[in-house]
């Protein structure tokens, strides 16, 4: 078997993993790295796709790329000379998570083209089941879940759509058959996608129909090309390498109360530079007001781009503001009367990011179902545990998504918060370790507190709102403050049970081992 060939099903023994790990993404491959590096090698990754990279795998539309600079998008503890630009795109960031798999040899640790259809805890032995779609059953004392929250594209139920004789293509789904050379195309949605897939497919298409439900706030992307002097010198000198990451941490930490808070004194500011920007860009009035947004800075997802403006100027693009009433065999035909004729239809409607209901059916303890734990939203400690769920931990679980940086300065944190677990669980020879209930209650209760200043519940519509209207979604602070919050692991926030179930105290010793064992690993 080579390094990159994955572990098939025909292989898999019977034993009990200590820890099973759902995604092959950033958050779950660092996991599976920073297991190995603490010398911990019983454990597997689940991954539904063909190879590593979650999202950066399957998006492969044109344009595509990071709003992060690539400095900060990427592992700590691997940075990167190669990168070719400021902002990387999607096949070098899928080129650096396949070059940490290989140098962290992770590939015989990997079972793809594996979908995870539930987990259930046995209370009984302490240990979890869990079934994948091929009917395979897999057992570990841990679970480890890092789907990500862009897995599954959302595709509008749009009346007709199934009528259009043309072709319909997803970006998180692009098909790379298709040819836009010469077409009339269609694109729904002028988010963080649409943004980058209009202009560079503006080029090659006969005309591009823009149709905008939202209009967004839009930040110049301050892209350059790293020249191959700069990358010699990076590879010389690693420590440079993480001085800049540093840099851009700190940067992006002071820009967080403007991205995050409701109030007018941080939002006048960005919103001031934002409109200049327009201003300068786009000329024509009318044209000028469609494009201005009409709720606060921050309440959506402001955008980085620098080519947006210009491609909604040309001859060859309209804009669309009207809603949507259906889809034809010809085209869109929209709230106004009018019929849109096209030859393509793409759609940048973005994914569905769970906020209620599990991420697959999972079964706790007393036969508790998550699905009903989260109907009205998903809960847990830190973003990473859930009461009456022992042993299972979430990555970039509830809570915790980026609002101002980076992903993985979240996620990073968590896997050490989340080894740390896993490591005493096992020292201690527990069966099980399970948040307590007030904990959890007390984590929540602050969350939806902040939440309460954040721009994100200031009245606009997003995607990091439950239906309920509640952010359950993003962290509202900083990251500096998040990953001292769970920079050390505390058994007393835990209810531990011994393998005679008994309930375990946590005692001052364990606490304290646990404090150094965190510093150690700073």
């Amino acid at each position: 078997m080579t390094a990159k060939e994955n572990i098939t099903a025909t292989s898999v023994d019977t034993d009990i993993l200590e820890v099973a790990i759902i995604g092959a993404g950033f958050s779950g491959l660092g996991m599976g790295i920073r297991l190995k590096m603490s010398g911990m090698t019983d454990f597997r990754i689940f991954d539904k796709g063909h190879d590593v990279g979650g999202t950066w795998r399957d998006n492969t539309y044109p344009g595509c790329g990071c709003d992060v600079k690539s400095a900060l998008y990427s592992y700590s503890f691997e940075p990167w000379a190669e990168w070719s630009n400021a902002y990387a795109k999607q096949g070098e960031i899928h080129q650096y998570i396949r070059h940490c798999a290989e140098k962290y040899e992770m590939y015989p640790h990997l079972q793809f083209n594996t979908t995870v259809a539930a987990a259930q805890y046995d209370q009984e032995s302490g240990v979890w089941e869990i079934k994948t779609a091929a009917g395979e059953s897999i057992k570990a004392r841990n679970v480890v879940a890092a789907p990500g929250p862009f897995a599954d594209a959302q595709v509008p139920a749009f009346k007709g759509i199934d009528s259009f004789k043309g072709k319909i293509v997803h970006t998180a789904r692009w098909d790379h058959n298709i040819d836009l050379a010469g077409k009339r195309v269609g694109l729904i949605g002028t988010g963080a996608t649409g943004v980058q897939v209009g202009p560079a497919i503006v080029d090659t298409v006969k005309h591009l129909t823009v149709f905008q439900r939202t209009a967004n706030w839009i930040m110049p992307r301050l892209d350059r090309d790293i020249t191959e002097e700069e990358k010699a010198r990076y590879r010389k000198s690693p420590s440079s390498m993480k001085l800049a990451r540093l840099g851009q941490y700190w940067f992006n930490e002071l820009t967080a109360p403007f991205l995050i808070l409701k109030y007018d004194v941080f939002k006048s500011q960005p919103e001031k530079l934002c409109r200049s920007y327009l201003k300068h860009k786009v000329k024509d009035e009318a044209l000028r007001e469609q494009l201005t947004p009409t709720f606060k800075f921050g309440c959506k997802r402001v955008l980085v781009s620098s080519d947006w403006y210009p491609t909604m100027q040309r001859d060859d693009v309209s804009l669309v503001c009207d809603g949507i009433d259906r889809i034809t065999e010809k085209g869109i035909v929209t709230a106004d009367g009018v019929e849109h004729e096209l030859d393509v239809i793409i759609l940048a409607t973005g994914y569905e990011v769970r906020k209620v209901g599990a991420p697959m059916p999972i079964v706790g303890r007393n036969k508790l179902e998550l699905n009903e734990v989260w109907k009205d939203g998903a809960e847990a400690y830190q973003g990473i545990a859930t009461a009456d769920f022992p042993n299972l931990y979430f990555l970039v679980g509830p809570f915790t998504g980026p609002g101002h940086t980076s992903v993985i300065a979240y996620s990073e944190a968590q896997i050490d918060y989340v080894r740390q677990a896993i490591t005493f669980r096992r020292e201690r020879g527990l069966k099980s370790i399970s948040v307590k209930p007030e904990v959890e209650r007390a984590f929540v209760k602050t969350m939806d507190e902040r939440s309460e200043h954040t721009v994100w519940k200031s009245g606009c519509d997003s995607w990091y709102l439950s239906p309920n209207g509640r952010n359950n979604t993003l962290y509202p602070g900083f990251n500096a403050e998040y990953r001292m919050r769970i920079a050390r692991f505390n058994p007393s926030n835990y209810e531990l049970v011994d393998s005679a179930d008994n309930a375990v105290r946590a005692s001052i010793a364990d606490q304290l081992s646990t404090s150094v064992a965190a510093l150690k690993s700073l």
